[in-house]
């Protein structure tokens, strides 16, 4: 019997611990629902420790609080000095392994950025602006300096770019020698470089795409900034304001927090690429009347001359607006009957100098496109009927629709070039007048480049019906071929339709300038000339609309772009913080001028429109919890969160338990931040 009763208790005490192992097991599933973890890993201790002096290792090692992962070591770890071979990163659970490869400089702060690159294995929380320094020699160098890199035409922040200081105050240093102490914009365009020693300093910005630190490409975007950087740092105090609820409704207290700040910390770089484009003849192609040259990039106009025939007016000359494509249509109809047309060709070919220098080469074109007459000869053989040949027309290419803007022009372009002899006499536009269609006035304008387009321009009345008219068989082309009817009746939008706007500016005193009105996607859709102080936007479609101003040095008409050899910085654009609702029959005319302020370029641009949006923790708490409900539904939906339900009591201990451990690596973090950085 006492044998029994201990088989019994034995057999339950098993069934018991079973069953504990199993209901921990299930327990152990991720927690569905609830307030997730968005703080990011803490540092626990570091070998050499931060800051170190008289290091002689290359290898680091990193301690944090959790599991860790390295997001994309290769682009996100600044290392600076800039190394020349890249280090070796590992990451093994809780630990981070940094091997550098290069020689160790004597007395040198090294810092390695690694920006927000280390984030937690669960939640993927970046441990933000993280960097890591110490010192060959006897002392750390402390001070850095930090701002913003925007890109000069539309003010976007930059993504990546390099961002590095020179204390040699040559331009040259620039061109020819690695910075010498460097850091990369994260995703809002911020750096901040650090470990900088008392100095003078250039600073640069460089999209550097072979990673040798130096501007060696002229197609790279780079920035730079004509004053000289003196670092410093000076005693300050920031206030964080504790609150007594998480609606932050109430206040609690307010702390004053001392720190040291580091000077210059808002510094503002315009990014811009140099006309600079390497120039090469790219191809050329024949079809039976038209010779076509492509080059690589924007050109000066090449000399072509023939070879193998004679003829000083054998083609009409066709281009594109920076010569970058280049057509002939032959005039001759022995030069289109000719197999193969032999030139000698002369142009600016970019040299290993990046300098551009006059190449001549042989081009030969070949029809290739001629077709063997062998069936249409046997069909006529064997006595066989052929189709009666189409009447083949001269197209025309308009741009009419049948509701028409009061700013349009009406553009013609033709399929080939025509006879132009009394060209406007030809067209017709007419206007409706008591229900009868009669003939009006217009410009026509050919385009300066394209033999084949033409402009119709007129003042178009508010709600009035018009008409294009062009009769059959009245313009032919240079090959014979004559067009087929136009007929293209359209009606001018009503005055009520149509908003009107003014913007008026100051602070740009007598500058040359132009405001361009952007959509939601910033792009423009109008642009007019600021006279005196105003610039105004007759008969707009009514819509959402943004605004930019450039300051037009040159005054033609367009934004141009930076040269580093001419020390000539890009021009300048500011964006209206306002946006602008343009209703139907209504007049904006704020008599509040736009300041123009050329100091604030870093938060001028509206978010709604800024393509490289800063991602705050809400917006990733929101998306965390989406691919929780698609995880979820994924997972069987409602069956699978009842199957968890009996985990609530020990997923609110993990929660609370976590606070705490956060609560107090979080006053450690806050300690640590008094000196002014996020270095631990």
């Amino acid at each position: 019997m006492r044998q029994y009763l201990k088989k019994h208790i034995l057999s339950s005490f098993i069934l018991v611990c079973i069953a504990t192992i199993v209901t921990a097991c299930a327990n152990m599933a991720s927690p569905s629902g609830g307030t997730y973890d968005l703080d990011p890993p803490k540092v626990v201790k570091a070998s050499p420790d931060f800051n170190s002096t008289n290091i002689t290792t290359k290898k680091i090692v990193i301690e944090f609080d959790e599991n860790i992962e390295i997001e994309r070591p290769s682009e996100n770890v600044i290392i600076t000095p800039p190394q020349k071979s890249f280090p070796s990163i590992t990451v093994v659970n809780r630990k981070l392994t940094v091997e550098l490869r290069d020689t160790l400089q004597p007395n040198t702060t090294y810092t390695i950025d690694f920006t927000n690159a280390v984030t937690d294995s669960n939640e993927k929380n970046p441990l933000e602006n993280f960097s890591y320094s110490f010192s060959t020699g006897d002392v750390v160098d402390s001070l850095s300096i930090s701002g913003k890199i925007l890109t000069a035409d539309n003010l976007e922040p930059v993504k990546g770019m390099y961002v590095g200081l020179h204390s040699n105050m040559e331009d040259s240093a620039f061109t020819k020698t690695k910075f010498e102490r460097i850091s990369r914009t994260n995703d809002g365009g911020e750096f901040t470089i650090r470990g900088v020693a008392p100095g003078k300093y250039k600073l640069y910005g460089l999209d550097d795409a072979n990673r040798d630190y130096m501007y060696d490409n002229p197609a790279e975007a780079i920035a730079f900034m004509e004053a000289i950087i003196e670092p410093s740092a000076e005693s300050a105090v920031r206030y964080d304001t504790v609150y007594t609820d998480t609606t932050k409704l109430a206040i609690d207290t307010i702390k004053a927090i001392q720190y040291t700040r580091f000077l210059p910390d808002n510094i503002v770089l315009r990014s811009f690429k140099s006309d600079f484009q390497r120039q090469y003849l790219q191809k050329h192609e024949r079809t039976p009347n038209k010779l076509t040259i492509f080059f690589g990039a924007p050109t000066e106009m090449p000399k072509l001359e023939p070879l193998n025939f004679e003829s000083a007016d054998w083609a009409i000359l066709e281009k594109s607006r920076k010569n970058d494509t280049i057509t002939y249509w032959l005039k001759d109809k022995e030069l289109i009957a000719t197999d193969t047309l032999a030139f000698s060709i002369t142009y600016l070919r970019t040299d290993s100098l990046n300098q551009s220098v006059p190449y001549t080469d042989t081009l030969r074109f070949v029809d290739r496109s001629r077709k063997k007459p062998e069936k249409e000869e046997k069909k006529k053989k064997k006595g066989e009927e052929v189709e009666e040949e189409q009447i083949t027309f001269l197209n025309i290419a308009q741009n009419i629709s049948s509701t028409w803007d009061t700013y349009k022009a009406i553009t013609l372009e033709f399929e080939a070039p025509i006879v132009t002899d009394s060209l406007s006499e030809k067209i017709k536009l007419q206007h409706l007048k008591d229900s009868v269609f009669q003939d009006i006035p217009f410009r026509l304008e050919p385009d300066s480049v394209n033999p084949r387009k033409y402009t119709i321009r007129n003042r178009w009345l508010y709600a009035n019906e018009y008409r294009l008219a062009i009769d059959s068989a009245a313009i032919h082309s240079i090959y014979g071929l004559w067009n087929n009817t136009i007929d293209q009746k359209f009606k001018v939008k009503a005055e009520d339709q149509y908003g009107q706007l003014a913007i008026r500016v100051s602070g740009i005193d007598s500058l040359s300038s132009f405001i361009e009105l952007l959509d939601k996607s910033d792009k423009p859709v109008r642009k007019s000339r600021v006279k005196d102080n105003v610039a105004l936007f007759r008969d707009l479609n009514p819509g959402t609309y943004y605004a930019r101003i450039i300051l037009d040095a040159n005054n033609n008409g367009i934004w141009d772009t930076g040269d580093f050899e001419k020390k000539i910085q890009p021009e300048m654009v500011c964006y209206s913080q306002k946006i602008y609702e343009i209703k139907a029959f209504f007049e904006y005319d704020e008599q509040e001028p736009w300041v123009i302020d050329t100091t604030t370029l870093a938060s001028q641009k509206p978010l709604d429109i800024t393509k490289q949006k800063p991602q705050d923790k809400e917006a990733r708490r929101k998306k965390m919890e989406e691919m929780e409900e698609k995880n979820r539904q994924m997972r069987g939906g409602k069956g699978y969160d009842d199957s968890n339900d009996n985990s609530t009591y020990n997923n609110n201990n993990y929660n609370n338990q976590n606070q705490n451990n956060n609560q107090y690596n979080n006053n450690q973090y806050n300690n640590s931040r008094q000196t002014g950085t996020r270095q631990y």
